[in-house]
């Protein structure tokens, strides 16, 4: 599988890419490869985790029939999916509804990103496509075991990073390849959202659980531990066992960009440093470096090995010289920087709005001609849309959506990576990662991580002392661990 993929990966550039002006839904008369014969040939639609973002895809979805929804809050819940879509019918378990309603076309995942891969990968066994929010998964195995399964089982996939579908990263791509700024050789990446961030130990204090959530379904394949309003809702983000903090929550947006315009695959080596950091939840700051090898030149521009840098938690890359006083790096939810050797493209968020460096080049700019599917309306509705019209094309004919497994699955390899750079940094090495065979290659059985045990701060005869206590675990089998997660017991192994 690991030579399937790596080869639709080439295939994918071309027929993703296709210098299609437009996308049209088809017709009823060539809609294949549905289970059954759903009325007005729409797709019957499941959602696993409804209560927040993957509401919002489910209103984007309307087009569709919505058959089912699960959740394990269902108060969260109600507020939103269970009264807008009364008629689906409701479940907390997503294996109870996979295995009962055998009416669903389609799945869209919204859960925490500790269920996503488990809850996509039964239902690929199942031949349903797929809509994951993002991140597609919560470590590197699962990412890859996703890519490969949807290539496997020949599903229609998207991850929920709509900007990918937008204007402006095709914009960015067009410009790159045509040579525009030159050989990119250097990108800076950031983040200005710290709404999940956190500095916590774990809560020794249980609270009562809710009637209406069932806490063993949101624990699901991870350790359990005790209920604490500090999970959940939202604030599972913060929290490793959950979730990936701002990286998880923002990178597939921010490096999507960067990863689809230059091409990139497995990153050669790693640095993560960030602020204090616990082994229960996310710092609330990180710089990630990444390093990638040369890869295959284009026609009109090399693409040589280059350097990309995340920020995220207030912290900001430098400014680059083009930029006046006062002009703002990227939009108030961050952005990027492509640095090539004739010249610089900046964006915000999502790729949004890029423009060459200095702002005023883009006067006299003469735009490259477009070469890539545009997708209408992709941040209000239309990537989900895109990927339901995929679903309805025979899957030997299909054209991919922009997003699908075969590529988000190697972009959320990074992010993943990102994490894994900032849990290792008391190494005080750059880590060198072997992509093919999922390790590091410079870390062995004598490598041990130190981990913060606890601090205690006072003041003795008014001099302020902070004492901090570490513990070393072993570094290869708990990098091993994270980057392979052992599920709890009868949860399944995927």
């Amino acid at each position: 599988m690991r030579k399937e993929s790596h080869l639709s990966r080439r295939s994918f550039i071309g027929k993703t890419f296709s210098a299609t002006a437009g996308i049209t839904i088809l017709p009823s008369t060539v809609i294949a490869g549905l289970g059954h014969q759903a009325p007005s040939d729409k797709l019957n639609i499941a959602g696993i985790g409804v209560g927040g973002m993957g509401y919002n895809n489910l209103r984007n979805m309307e087009s569709e029939n919505i058959v089912a929804l699960c959740d394990v809050d269902w108060a969260y819940a109600e507020k939103s999916s269970f009264s807008r879509w009364p008629k689906a019918k409701k479940y907390t378990d997503f294996r109870e509804m996979l295995d009962q309603q055998k009416d669903i076309d389609a799945v869209m995942i919204a859960t925490p990103d500790h269920t996503h891969a488990l809850a996509a990968v039964l239902a690929m066994r199942q031949g349903k496509h797929i809509y994951m929010q993002t991140p597609l998964a919560h470590s590197v195995y699962e990412s890859r075991v996703l890519r490969e399964t949807a290539i496997r089982y020949g599903v229609a996939t998207q991850m929920g990073n709509q900007g990918n579908s937008d204007e402006g990263i095709r914009l960015i791509c067009e410009w790159i390849w045509a040579g525009v700024i030159g050989e990119v050789t250097h990108v800076d990446a950031w983040s200005n959202s710290t709404i999940w961030t956190q500095e916590l130990e774990r809560s020794i204090r249980e609270q009562r659980i809710p009637k209406t959530l069932d806490w063993d379904l949101f624990i699901g394949p991870a350790k359990m531990r005790p209920y604490n309003e500090v999970y959940h809702p939202w604030n599972w983000r913060g929290w490793w066992d959950f979730g990936a903090g701002v990286l998880g929550s923002m990178a597939c947006h921010i490096l999507d960009p960067v990863f689809k315009s230059l091409m990139l695959e497995y990153t050669s080596s790693v640095q993560g440093s960030s602020t204090t950091l616990n082994q229960e939840s996310v710092p609330n700051a990180e710089i990630v470096k990444y390093e990638f090898p040369r890869r295959d030149n284009l026609p009109k521009v090399a693409m040589p090995e280059v350097s990309v840098h995340w920020y995220d938690g207030g912290l900001m890359p430098p400014r680059p010289n083009e930029l006046k006083d006062n002009e703002m790096m990227g939009d108030n939810d961050g952005g990027c920087i492509f640095y090539g050797t004739r010249g610089k493209i900046m964006c915000g968020a999502y790729g949004k709005n890029p423009a060459l460096l200095p702002l005023n080049e883009m006067a006299h700019f003469q735009q490259p001609v477009k070469s890539i599917r545009r997708i209408s309306n992709a941040m209000t509705g239309g990537h989900e849309q895109d990927w339901i019209r995929a679903c309805k094309e025979d899957k030997n004919i299909r054209i991919e959506a922009p997003s699908n497994f075969n590529y988000s699955g190697l972009l959320n390899e990074m992010v993943a990576m990102g994490v894994l750079a900032v849990r290792l940094q008391s190494l005080q090495r750059k880590l060198i990662w072997d992509g093919p065979n999922m390790r590091f290659a410079n870390i062995g059985h004598d490598d041990h991580i130190k981990v913060p045990a606890k601090s205690n701060f006072n003041t003795i005869n008014g001099i302020p002392q902070l004492r901090r206590e570490y513990t070393t675990i072993p570094a290869l089998e708990t990098c091993d661990e994270w980057i392979r997660h052992t599920y709890r017991i009868g949860w399944e192994q995927i």
